[in-house]
């Protein structure tokens, strides 16, 4: 079992570990107990009543948060000619082909986000086995292959964030920094939860959301009510 050091003791003590917080209630508390050093990322586990087997239910897609991040993600982008030159213009950190193929093949991979035009697919494919295991594969559901690759930078540099089932039917995220303003952090909170309510598969039967709960990176977890989050 791992250690649980003094400030988180402490923390825990201050809750009721049988109750559900209300949204702005559980975002107060991070708030006002965090005392790291350092800018700690507001994060949040949502327990799905899924089957991630289940092809249809293997939910996944991408959140623009309102309020931004708080960080600035490094984007490469795979295109050619005109896209190239607009891609660059946008603010692609890496762009290119053939060049950009051979320096992920290398093992240099010095992004958080990958957007191809979708003419470049036959290049990017051959990266599965190297951007795949990463999560890093461009992918038509996620808005990352489209003929759109200007609005697709801009989307991932203002701060969009990936919303993924794990092998466990939970979705863990990463929104913002606990230094953002508490109704900024709500308004991040109520995007994400919202948009995976909204991607209930046709298929679930029964009650979709086991648990939301929301931490800071080093403070305990608050579960939220449910039936507040079914309002976001």
């Amino acid at each position: 079992m791992a250690y649980a050091g003094k400030r988180y003791r402490k923390m825990a003590e201050k809750l009721d570990a049988d109750k559900s917080y209300k949204l702005s209630e559980a975002v107060a508390f991070l708030k006002d107990n965090s005392s790291c050093k350092f800018d700690e990322t507001v994060e949040v586990s949502i327990n799905l009543n899924v089957d991630p087997r289940n092809a249809d239910q293997n939910i996944r897609g991408m959140v623009s948060m309102p309020a931004g991040t708080g960080k600035t993600k490094r984007v490469a982008v795979f295109a050619r000619g005109t896209a190239a030159d607009d891609a660059k213009a946008a603010g692609a950190d890496f762009v290119g082909a053939e060049d950009l193929a051979e320096k992920i093949q290398s093992g240099d991979i010095e992004f958080e986000v990958c957007i191809a035009s979708p003419d470049m697919m036959g290049v990017v494919g051959r990266l599965g086995k190297v951007l795949g295991p990463k999560g890093l594969m461009p992918n038509p559901k996620l808005g990352t292959v489209t003929p759109n690759v200007v609005n697709a930078i801009k989307n991932a540099k203002a701060g969009q964030v990936e919303y993924r089932l794990d092998k466990q039917g939970i979705i863990h995220a990463g929104l913002c920094k606990i230094s953002f303003a508490k109704e900024k952090i709500e308004e991040n909170i109520k995007a994400f939860v919202g948009a995976v309510v909204r991607a209930k598969p046709a298929s679930v039967k029964g009650n979709y959301l086991k648990s939301v709960t929301i931490s800071s990176t080093m403070s305990v977890g608050l579960k939220l009510d449910t039936a507040e989050v079914f309002t976001f």
